[in-house]
């Protein structure tokens, strides 16, 4: 049987063709060889990416109760706290010591407690070997104390704000905000509750013995080296990325925690002091808890829950019921950011974190449930003519646009105004923090929010591709001279440039208001506006 001979047209083809052919097959070839290298090491990347830890613990060590700072009342009538900065060492990790920041010590700082109408002075000393400031997270004060990049400190030197405390009860906390270096101090160990009480909420028969069953919990997560130091390079860093994820929860700087529960009844008081994680809480068991309170203060009424998602940034405060004996775990679920595949996986969405253990003694003290009603204050509404101003987040790094300038004054709102603002993240999981105000979630796409949702807060979520709109009330401390931030608190974005600035000046004064600064240094983030003077930059 022979062969059917090869056509003159096709071996005029190959020759016309020649070492071209041969070339593009090559080509083609090599094409498919590095499609099919590339497909095979992003599958691998993409399954590594995922962190589950759930069962891996065995909660040996009581979690750390930050200790309360004693204030010390100052012949000027205010209370004054010392703050100190300053750099140490910490064992997370059983035998080793990594180096981290803290403030009155190696790692985190005290918490703060101040009451609604008392005057308080902070005295904030910077040891760091580098500029830094502290800003006070989801606190009504004036914009030259807010600590925000206008106000940092140089090393060696003392910053002074003082403000007199003017909204209702709430679980605040405070951070470093250096520009472009956010992220960093945060992650080192900078942070702290700020604590407010009222009358109002002391008459409710809450749990507030604080450190028994009011507890505070800082949710950290840290990506270590193998000697056991801070891993700034953790996964989830780089374009199109929320910042740096890690394999390790920490709670108020413990790992591995457990908490003894010795009353029936307990409230924990939660921040998410993580720089990029967004949590989705809930216990291993799925027991209920009562939400009672949000950001920036005590919700109308209780609100049951078994899940719910706190982004970086964000507080919640929760009852958790047990029964004697009992023991539950507090843990990260995964959950739907609203990036899709493979966004999600890289944001940490599909993670399974356990994060504190819950040890019910064999005998409890009783003590009441959560009350039917919390608070009676109006809830925020706008006027039928509000101003209407919109926010589109986009990439790692801008806001309508545009990505961050100290020198700009991208926003001017008149004093006591309550506007609505719109604010859209685009491709990526974002969220959105406001300073000096408390808002409202009027809508997350269309819909009314959840009820645990529909408190006072001053961070909010934005799944991405999501809208929020929010009913947003101003304060009343003028300043056209020196502005507050919105932003991002996913602080790799925020380090980025993904920062606008407003404003608040007298009514009428908005159209003749400059939106251009004199900075000074202050463009590097390192011009230490503040440092050594009574709070003012």
């Amino acid at each position: 049987m022979t062969s059917s001979p090869v056509s003159p047209g096709r071996q005029n083809f190959w020759r016309r063709r020649g070492r071209g052919g041969k070339i593009l097959i090559v080509l083609l070839c090599t094409g498919f060889v590095v499609a099919v290298a590339f497909g095979t090491a992003f599958t691998v990347v993409y399954n590594e990416s995922r962190v589950e830890t759930s069962g891996q613990h065995e909660f040996a060590n009581p979690v750390a109760i930050p200790p309360v700072v004693e204030p010390r009342r100052g012949a000027d009538g205010r209370d004054h706290v010392d703050l100190r900065l300053q750099t140490g060492t910490t064992e997370f990790l059983r035998g080793k010591q990594t180096r981290t920041w803290g403030v009155n010590g190696s790692y985190l700082g005290p918490t703060i407690r101040v009451r609604k109408g008392q005057h308080v002075s902070i005295h904030v000393t910077n040891d760091l070997p580098e500029s830094s400031s502290l800003h006070w997270h989801g606190m009504r004060l004036p914009a030259v104390m807010d600590g925000g990049p206008y106000q940092e400190i140089e090393p060696g030197e003392t910053w002074n704000p003082h403000w007199e405390v003017k909204q209702p009860a709430a679980t605040l906390w405070y951070h470093p905000h250096p520009h472009g270096r956010t992220a960093e101090h945060v992650y080192r160990g900078v942070s702290g509750m700020l604590l407010v009480d009222d009358d109002i909420s002391d008459a409710l028969e809450l749990p507030d013995d604080y450190g028994v069953d009011d507890i505070p919990l800082i949710i950290q997560d840290k990506a270590f080296t193998d000697d056991g130091q801070l891993d700034f390079n953790g996964r989830g860093m780089g374009p199109g990325s929320t910042g740096i994820l890690g394999d390790t929860v920490l709670v108020n700087g413990t790992h591995d925690p457990h908490l003894e529960v010795t009353r029936t009844v307990t409230r924990l008081r939660v921040l998410n002091g993580s720089p990029a994680r967004i949590y989705d809480l809930g216990f291993d068991d799925d027991r209920p808890f009562a939400v009672i309170a949000s950001d920036s203060g005590l919700l109308p009424a209780p609100v049951e829950r078994t899940r719910l998602r706190l982004s970086p940034g964000e507080r919640v405060e929760l009852l958790v019921t047990m029964e004697p004996g009992e023991t539950s775990i507090l843990r990260s679920h995964p959950t739907d950011l609203g990036g899709g595949f493979p966004a999600d996986r890289f944001a940490g969405a599909d993670d399974t974190l356990d994060i504190l253990q819950l040890r019910a003694k064999t005998t409890l003290e009783p003590n009441p449930a959560a009350p039917r009603t919390l608070s009676a204050e109006e809830p925020l509404t706008a006027p039928a003519d509000a101003r209407v101003r919109r926010f589109e987040l986009s990439g790692t790094a801008f806001i309508n646009g545009e990505s961050m300038d100290m020198g700009r004054i991208d926003e001017v709102v008149a004093a006591g105004a309550t506007e609505i603002w719109e604010v859209r993240g685009a491709g990526l999981p974002h969220n959105f923090h406001i300073h000096d105000v408390a808002f409202r979630i009027l809508t997350i796409d269309g819909r009314e929010p959840p009820a645990w949702q529909a408190g006072r807060k001053d961070t909010v979520f934005i799944p991405a591709g999501s809208t929020v709109r929010l009913v947003v009330r101003f304060g009343t401390d003028v300043d056209p001279a020196t502005p507050y931030m919105y932003h991002c608190h996913l602080l790799y974005h925020e380090d980025s440039g993904m920062m606008g600035q407003f404003v608040i000046v007298e009514p009428g004064q908005e159209s003749s208001t400059p939106r251009r600064l004199d900075t000074g240094g202050v463009h590097d983030g390192r011009g230490g506006h503040g440092a050594g003077h009574d709070g003012h930059g």
